[in-house]
């Protein structure tokens, strides 16, 4: 005799059906399939309804791709963190692989990036650099402010991330942005079937979707497993370093060190500080340089 499923048992089996129908995807059972024999097995389900229903377990289909955490535990952030970015800009020389790694990991549409490197100038005799320029995750951050929706939002760990399901493409957000750092899908992602069809989550950013807002969200999925964002590993000369301020301690994957002696050893800053936005993203200033501003123009020219 066949042992009873529990209820719990069965809320479970239900709520993955659930998710299945929440998130775009197939149903987790597939009965007009008729490539599909049926077992005789039968399976019991709790269904969205709340009802015990059985099926036949040939016709059970995974439930692949579901997001690693909850959306309330996305927006909650990592206990205990307090994340923070120091970029510098002596080693900067537009290679822009922070930019495409960032792009191709998070299936930006051609013609926008969330990290973009701009050359820069302070006065008429100054030497120019190149300065990458990502989101400041600010810990007075004006576009959670002006949100109606409550889209974007702040997290415990510093993280400032936007929620794509709950977005309606205001851009109130991108006009409160005094980094300009913020960019709106006018047009469908153009990414394939299978990208498409996940299950969106404010950790990963995917799949983008037309009429939102997105922008740099410090890979806060890769940083829940104890790995370091894309643009930290892709940029081979060591600018991005990235860490926790909790522990005081950023690292770019190959060097680590104090933050709290790092910027303050070599007099990192922050952008538009007199805004009082806090930004979380600090600056080494572009002083004994290791590559002549010349040397990104030509990385320019070669990519254009």
């Amino acid at each position: 005799m066949k042992k009873e499923l529990s209820r719990r048992e069965l809320i479970a089996t239900g709520l993955l059906a659930g998710l299945a129908v929440s998130c775009n995807k197939a149903g987790v059972f597939t009965p007009e399939d008729n490539s599909v024999l049926p077992s005789g097995e039968k399976v019991k389900l709790l269904s969205v309804d709340g009802d015990v229903i059985e099926v036949d377990k040939a016709f059970l289909k995974p439930v692949p791709d579901l997001p690693t955490v909850s959306n309330s535990a996305a927006r909650m952030g990592i206990a205990g963190k307090s994340f923070v970015m120091v970029i510098d800009l002596s080693r900067c020389k537009n290679l822009k692989k922070c930019q495409s790694a960032c792009n191709h990991m998070h299936h930006i549409h051609p013609g926008q990036n969330w990290i973009k490197v701009h050359p820069m100038q302070e006065g008429e005799h100054t030497a120019k650099f190149w300065q990458p320029t990502t989101c400041m995750h600010c810990d007075e951050p004006p576009c959670t402010k002006v949100c109606p929706v409550d889209a974007t939002f702040k997290r415990e760990d510093g993280i400032v991330l936007i929620d794509a399901d709950r977005c309606i493409g205001c851009r109130f957000c991108m006009a409160a942005c005094p980094y300009s750092t913020r960019v709106f899908n006018w047009e469908e992602p153009g990414v394939t079937e299978d990208i498409k069809n996940l299950c969106y989550s404010p950790e990963t950013s995917v799949p983008q979707k037309i009429g939102t807002v997105g922008k740099c969200d410090f890979c806060p999925d890769m940083v829940r497993h104890g790995e370091l964002p894309h643009c930290v590993q892709a940029c081979p000369n060591g600018v991005f370093f990235f860490g926790d301020m909790n522990e005081d301690t950023v690292t770019n994957g190959a060097e680590t060190f104090r933050f709290s002696e790092l910027v303050r050893d070599k007099a990192g800053y922050r952008l538009m500080e007199d805004l009082g936005t806090k930004p979380r993203v600090y600056y080494l200033p572009p002083v004994n340089r290791n590559f002549p501003f010349e040397v990104g123009l030509e990385n320019e020219k070669q990519k254009s």
